[in-house]
């Protein structure tokens, strides 16, 4: 298992960084877009930005980035490390400013303003172990565009390492992160404007996300003052007991992607006592799934979805009637509420199986992996 995780992973090394592309070849992309920055990494020189060393207090910025006209949903198109993309193939960086608080805060606004009442939402996206400032930032883009999500997009990074054999300090940094990741969320309710606000967690960001809203569940105000929505968490790498009593002092719906054959998080459950990851249960664990509905917790299983992702990992955002029924759900006044087959027409909107709190039962409806090709 480690010999193939080091296969298929960035272990050292160089990593990727957010190489800025000429201004005058953004006429080769199909879309350009932006999105803001929060975090709590270290600030570095050009053109990492932030590192993966844990910086005093939250930091700023807003990125720019353009999406190929070759894009294919749920494909991330990018360059070798270290080469210049070309955006007529790859994601590419045309601008990135480091900004402070009053400047970042206006910026946003502004964002906001702009659009009309229905699209005044934002969608804060936390990234997962292994991922450096610049991978974050280019997955953000491809959901984003990917999902057609038209709110406000704020990344929230923390000072993962990028390293594979860096989970101790990775998960670590996730603690660190949480009275941050709080706060940035009261501010967006509070100071910007925004209608609601949604957040989708992948991997180990949705241990961080958890415990942020947890605190803030127990500090009286777990709703954000009325504007947080939905949360989604796509494969969380969380032990199952640990989710129990978060769940309990959150007492809200959350949405959660799985999929039995995720291999990250067999890897991961080694460095967590051999204990189960909530992302690697499956529809098959009924006994599991129906208490955790009875928490609130809304199982959607993607184990029967394939997709390029080597290490079945990132399912919510390379599969592309997933990432795609993501921006639909966002898009709609009630979310990402799931309740057996209500997602379309078909069935066929998720090969592999729904699971789906109504009230005290629980449904489960199965549907063949041919169903989604033949939609």
């Amino acid at each position: 298992m480690l010999s193939a995780a080091l296969a298929l992973s960035a272990c050292g090394g160089e990593q990727r960084s957010l190489l800025l592309t000429a201004s005058e070849k953004q006429g080769d992309a199909v879309g350009k877009l932006r999105i803001f920055v929060a975090t709590t990494r270290e600030a570095a020189d050009l053109p990492q930005y932030f590192n993966g060393e844990r910086g005093p207090k939250l930091a700023f910025a807003k990125l720019d980035i353009t999406v190929p006209r070759a894009h294919k949903t749920g494909e991330l198109e990018l360059p070798d490390i270290g080469a210049a993309a070309d955006p007529a193939k790859h994601f590419a960086v045309v601008d990135v400013n480091r900004l402070d608080l009053p400047p970042i805060v206006a910026e946003v606004k502004r964002e906001i303003q702009r659009r009309p009442a229905s699209e005044r939402d934002v969608l804060v996206f936390v990234h997962g172990y292994n991922t450096n400032f610049a991978d974050a930032a280019y997955r953000f883009a491809q959901i984003i565009y990917d999902s057609g999500f038209k709110g406000v997009p704020v990344l929230f990074t923390w000072p993962s390492r990028g390293q594979l054999l860096q989970y101790p300090y990775d998960r670590e940094s996730a603690f660190y992160s949480r009275d941050f990741l709080e706060a940035n969320l009261h501010a967006i309710s509070r100071d910007l404007g925004t209608t609601r606000i949604d957040i989708l967690a992948h991997s180990m960001g949705t241990l961080l996300t958890l415990e942020a809203v947890r605190q803030a569940a127990i500090r009286g105000d777990g709703s954000f003052g009325g504007k947080l929505r939905d949360i989604i968490l796509a494969a969380p790498d969380v032990d199952l007991d640990v989710f129990r009593t978060q769940m309990r002092q959150i007492k809200r719906p959350v949405t959660v992607f799985v999929s039995a054959d995720d291999r990250a998080l067999a890897f991961s459950r080694r460095f967590a006592g051999d204990k189960t990851r909530l992302g690697a249960i499956s529809a098959k664990d009924t006994e599991i799934v129906a208490e955790l509905g009875k928490l609130g917790a809304r199982i959607i299983d993607l184990s029967e979805i394939s997709t390029d992702d080597r290490l079945n990992h990132a399912k919510f955002a390379s599969s592309p009637k997933i990432v795609q029924l993501i921006g639909r759900r966002l898009d709609a006044d009630r979310g990402i509420a799931i309740a057996g087959p209500r997602f379309g027409d078909k069935l066929g909107d998720i090969a592999g199986g729904v699971v789906g709190a109504v009230g005290s039962t629980v449904e489960l409806v199965v549907t063949a992996p041919g169903a989604l090709i033949a939609r």
